[in-house]
């Protein structure tokens, strides 16, 4: 039988965008189908993954009002303030810190060291042969030797170049007798610096010091001027001395800022979920288009655990002391289910009573922060969300797979398809060559008849 190159060359016909149209027709609605399902499953994962991050940030959130271990609800929301002569220095007070007044006596500040050498005409070493070292005592790991040197520019550099190991740097200063390289030390610490025929001018330079002060008449010394670890929780930055009795350093305690800060943290974390949720459960008749998880059982799931939550640590009346609408925290009359703070209010009820609130702060942290009946059990391992993603990209791996094999059927219709209209070219290119075979005969016998 005979064949041909392309179809449609034997018979004349246009099999080859006759069979374009057929394989594309079967395709279409099964590709589109398959296509359909994947957007869908991978909107939903990627739904999921917004919802997950917006209840990560509210358990976060929420563990932030959750005290440590043997802390109580007042510590935990406790803050300090320090109060200190500005002309002495600043007063910063962190975690560790309690409420107290002390008598503090700065007698010293602490200064670094300034080793400046003679001065140099010109820019070449005295004597480039010697090295250079900087030595601060037998053994200790900072001291370097600095050796081809010929210059006080790179000599300098050499120096700077070292700092991050050594804490020393060095400058050059020029004066009327030549130029000057000064090597300068860290606050309290005294080193030697010598060689390269370069001599020290004792006149101009500057020992190395400590700072030395007393608190309530107690001695102490520090290297640096930056005191961290007199008093717990608080760190000095001297700047000046005191005369006569001394001055007052104060750590003051108070519960407004930290407690109202930790709860409007808290609010606006939930309401970014809220938001979040709302959008992603969506609706919109006009375009006709919805939210990632509009209808979806871990949304609505969600939504309902936070409205419950909110109500079950007191929206309204609580057996338990003050309830979040008593101190301010309320449903927006919006209707969108977000929360909205009194600030007045908030603050008037932790001024009057800062135990009380802090106390349902807690409450409020340890009940979203749950497993079983709070935000763990839908975010954290082994959640709902969790094993849902996990459920959708088993479907969306189940989705590619038909995908391929669709892939690999549509090559095996094509190639029927192909060879049943490669059979039909071949035949009707037969029957066209016998029509014309008789066409002629016929045409040959009438001629002859006349």
């Amino acid at each position: 039988m005979a064949s041909f190159s392309a179809l449609g060359v034997g018979s004349g016909m246009d099999l080859g965008s006759l069979l374009t149209n057929l394989v594309a027709a079967e395709r279409k609605p099964k590709e589109l189908l398959l296509s359909t399902q994947l957007t869908s499953y991978n909107s939903k994962i990627s739904g999921l993954g917004t919802l997950s991050s917006k209840l990560a940030s509210l358990q976060t959130a929420a563990q932030a009002l959750k005290p440590a271990t043997l802390q109580s609800a007042a510590e935990k929301f406790a803050s300090y303030t320090g109060s200190l002569d500005e002309k002495v220095g600043k007063v910063t007070v962190g975690e560790g810190a309690v409420a107290g007044s002390y008598k503090l006596e700065v007698t010293q500040l602490a200064q670094a060291q300034k080793s400046v050498m003679n001065a140099v005409s010109g820019s070449n070493l005295p004597d480039s042969s010697q090295n250079f070292t900087i030595d601060f005592g037998a053994g200790d790991p900072r001291n370097v030797t600095i050796s081809g040197q010929t210059t006080l520019e790179g000599l300098r550099n050499a120096i700077n170049a070292k700092q991050s190991e050594t804490g020393v740097s060095a400058t050059l200063i020029s004066d009327g007798a030549g130029k000057r390289l000064v090597v300068s030390g860290t606050d309290g610490e005294t080193f030697t610096a010598s060689g390269a025929g370069l001599g020290l001018d004792t006149g101009r330079s500057v020992a190395a010091q400590g700072a030395v002060f007393s608190i309530d008449g107690i001695p102490l010394t520090s290297k640096s001027n930056k005191i961290t670890d007199v008093i717990d929780g608080v760190t000095l930055d001297l700047t000046g001395t005191t005369t006569g009795a001394g001055t007052t350093l104060s750590v003051t305690r108070e519960s407004e800022t930290k407690l109202k800060s930790t709860l409007e943290a808290f609010v606006k974390a939930y309401n970014d979920a809220n938001s979040s949720i709302r959008s992603l459960g969506a609706y919109d008749a006009e375009t006709k288009k919805a939210g990632a998880l509009q209808g979806n059982s871990v949304l609505r799931e969600t939504q309902g655990l936070l409205s419950r939550l909110v109500f079950d640590t007191g929206i309204g009346t609580s057996t338990e002391g003050q309830s979040l609408s008593s101190i301010g925290i309320s449903f927006s009359k919006s209707g969108d289910g977000s929360l909205v703070i009194d600030a007045d209010k908030l603050a008037a009820e932790i001024a009057k009573n800062p135990n009380g609130v802090s106390e349902l702060a807690v409450r409020v942290g340890t009940k979203f922060d749950d497993y079983d009946k709070g935000l763990g059990g839908i975010v954290g391992t082994g959640g709902r969300i969790q094993t849902s993603t996990e459920s959708l990209k088993t479907s969306v791996r189940d989705v590619e797979k038909r995908q391929e094999a669709l892939e690999l059927h549509m090559k095996q219709v094509e190639a029927r398809y192909r060879a049943q209209f490669s059979a039909l070219d071949v035949m009707i290119s037969s029957m066209n060559s016998l029509s014309n075979s008789l066409t002629s005969s016929l045409a040959g016998l009438a001629a002859s008849s006349k």
